[in-house]
């Protein structure tokens, strides 16, 4: 398909459409999942630059004079420093792959990867803005923003899919210097991608989590008898009549693929969860949220 045909004005009215019918599901399941994490201020607060008062501690050898609070340390026997708030406004940048391969589903009861992916995805965008985070997706050109404008954007931008492949990549050259990333994908492509955004990511400082979205389907292999397995595209089609042949070396790659993933993690600071679409989303973002927490 010619890029003409893919941007008539009927096809993109279509398609705005389409995102529209959409957004607002994905928006109330991503909040109504956010819910389940009760955010605070605690562990966000640090001493430092700032206008809001924290605590006041003793005065250490090496504290300026004009640093002591006359009036508190009137009160008591020693002098104290009043110590102001430091909330660092961070960014945190997503990648939701969107190719063809997270479209699978194995069961019309079960969401797709992609929708599980993008919940989660905009589940954490939520509870980042609500912390006055600045948030992002890595395949968008603008930088990442904070308030709830840019929620909707990121959610319309989610919606839109954008890879017209099998399989999706990370764009690392997007990823702020210190800023935390996460990436939601099954993986399923060539790692040397991954590897490369993970390795790019940890030379600039940029720490994260990886979420490994598979189906059921995918991790047990149920496959018997006469099958025809096809990539989402159609660019990919293979016939056997015997599938269940084909289980062992099937689930060998696919705990190879996890054990690369696992250590590339470990070897770049970033962390790794796999997640499967039949489980509640609401572990998956508990563990995320917390690994974010850590990365800081």
């Amino acid at each position: 398909m010619s890029d003409t045909t893919l941007h008539t004005p009927d096809t993109l009215r279509a398609r705005s459409e389409e995102v529209s019918a959409y957004l607002p599901a994905l928006l109330a399941d991503a909040q109504h999942l956010a819910a389940t994490v009760l955010l605070g201020e605690h562990g966000r607060k640090r001493a430092g630059q700032g206008d809001n008062f924290w605590q006041y501690r003793p005065a250490q050898p090496g504290d300026s004079r004009r640093r002591i609070d006359w009036r508190q340390s009137g009160r008591s026997d020693g002098h104290y420093v009043r110590e102001t708030e430091w909330q660092a406004a961070q960014s945190v940048m997503l990648w939701v792959d969107d190719a063809g391969s997270m479209t699978y589903s194995g069961h019309k009861d079960r969401p797709s990867k992609l929708r599980r992916a993008q919940t989660l995805g905009m589940a954490i965008a939520i509870l980042a803005q609500r912390a006055g985070e600045r948030i992002g997706l890595m395949n968008l050109p603008e930088p990442p923003r904070s308030g709830k404008a840019q929620l909707l954007n990121m959610a319309r931008a989610l919606m839109d899919p954008s890879e017209a492949g099998d399989y999706g990549a990370p764009r690392p050259q997007v990823l702020p210097n210190g800023s935390r990333g996460v990436f939601f994908s099954d993986f399923m492509g060539d790692i040397t991608a991954t590897e490369t955004a993970l390795t790019t990511a940890a030379d600039r400082g940029v720490k994260g989590a990886i979420v490994h979205v598979l189906d059921p389907t995918e991790e047990s292999f149920p496959f018997d008898g006469r099958t025809v397995f096809q990539s989402m595209t159609g660019a990919v089609e293979f016939e056997t009549m015997r599938a269940k042949t084909l289980r062992d070396a099937y689930l060998d790659r696919l705990a190879a693929r996890k054990a690369a993933l696992q250590t590339l993690c470990a070897r770049t600071g970033w962390r790794y969860y796999c997640h499967h679409t039949d489980g509640s989303a609401e572990p998956a973002l508990l563990w995320l949220y917390a690994a974010l927490e850590r990365a800081r």
